[in-house]
């Protein structure tokens, strides 16, 4: 039996999106769920994420022949099984012992890639020799340049298909969920050097274009003006983010940023975006506004810590199944066929918040994210 038919049967019993996130709760503890689910401050920007994808609608089309569905999609010209990666996310060890290295096993089997963070356990060369599958490696820059072009390194022998600066944490961010607890995350609490990341800027990532030949992404790009910048730097990819709503608050959701994006990228880079993508509708949403690709952070987190790789795995899974189901239902056979037309300015029909793509979650928490 194959390594996928083995990872589909342990996790048959989910058989929905929602039953990972119970499951997540069930298992962590209220600290780490709370690290998982939470945002800076008021968490204005978390709901916007989601309040932005809830405000299109489908225009669906009818006797269009979907006989045959086409899924697949394409980043840096590797040809994924769905249009997604796993996004960077720090302490992955708080969700499986395993941490970065069972998600990569999961993603590899899938046929998505993952990128890989600084700050994330087992480390950059133990992913790797997890998986054959894509992978990008993500840098919190903690040291000088030296220190950095060590790491490009090391991904680069290690085999990383591409290099990823994160652009969008010059400060650290106010998270209120952990300060009132007096909970500090266990990166955080090791972290050192954070003026090299604050100090951060476009020279730096000339002095990377000049000097190495990985393809390079930059993650935290929320304008149309950074997004010129990112393209006229060399960027292989721009990727649209908030952090999933942890870092500035008040922020736009990354779906209503979107657009100005493609629109000042016009083709010269791939654009790469997350931001509250809970549902395969989320996805065909992002793509049809022109991302190549959606990336996963809280979502397969669920499925990591509710059952470790087999988790990941079902959980993307699933979102294929979705993605399918709803291309189906719109009328168009693939992917590549998505665009601006089958969408429609919409009402969202509940208050947004990080789980409001579930509503048939019945999560007894905290005051958030449950009924």
């Amino acid at each position: 039996m194959s390594d996928r038919a083995v990872l589909s049967e342990t996790s048959g019993e989910f058989l929905t999106l929602h039953e990972f996130v119970k499951a997540a709760k069930i298992r962590l503890t209220p600290n780490i769920w709370d690290y998982l689910i939470g945002g800076a401050d008021s968490e204005t920007t978390v709901k916007r994420n989601r309040q932005a994808l809830d405000s299109l609608a489908f225009r669906p089309r009818v006797l269009r022949d979907v006989s045959t569905i086409d899924c697949t999609g394409t980043l840096l010209g590797r040809k994924l099984r769905i249009p997604v990666l796993l996004a960077p996310v720090g302490s992955l060890e708080s969700f499986d012992p395993g941490g970065a290295a069972v998600a990569a096993r999961a993603a590899g089997a899938f046929g998505v890639p993952i990128m890989v963070s600084s700050v994330t356990q087992p480390g950059l060369e133990a992913t790797a020799q997890a998986t054959q599958g894509p992978k990008i490696f993500q840098l919190y820059v903690r040291g000088d340049d030296a220190w950095t072009d060590d790491f490009v390194r090391r991904a680069r022998d290690a085999g990383y298909d591409a290099f990823c600066f994160t652009v969008d944490t010059a400060v650290y961010s106010r998270r209120e969920r952990d300060i009132a607890k007096r909970y500090v995350k266990p990166w955080r609490a090791r972290a050192t050097g954070h003026s090299f990341q604050a100090g951060l800027n476009w020279d730096h990532i000339k002095r990377f274009k000049d000097k190495h030949d990985l393809p390079l992404i930059l993650k935290g790009i929320a304008t149309a003006e950074d997004a010129e910048l990112a393209v006229k730097h060399g960027a292989a990819a721009v990727y649209v983010s908030n952090h999933g709503g942890r870092q500035l608050d008040h922020g736009r959701g990354t779906t209503d940023i979107l657009p100005e994006i493609v629109e000042a990228v016009h083709g010269r880079a791939e654009i790469i975006i997350d931001g509250g993508f809970s549902r395969g509708t989320d996805v065909l949403k992002a793509l049809a506004l022109g991302a190549q690709a959606v990336s996963l952070g809280r979502l397969y987190c669920y499925g990591l810590a509710a059952a470790g790789e087999a988790g990941v795995f079902r959980v993307l899974e699933l979102l294929e199944t979705e993605i399918a189901t709803s291309l189906g239902l719109l009328g168009v056979p693939r992917l590549a066929a998505l665009d601006r037309s089958c969408l429609h300015p919409a009402m969202p029909v509940a208050a947004p918040h990080v789980h409001s793509a579930f509503p048939l979650l019945n999560l007894a928490d905290e005051g958030y994210g449950g009924r």
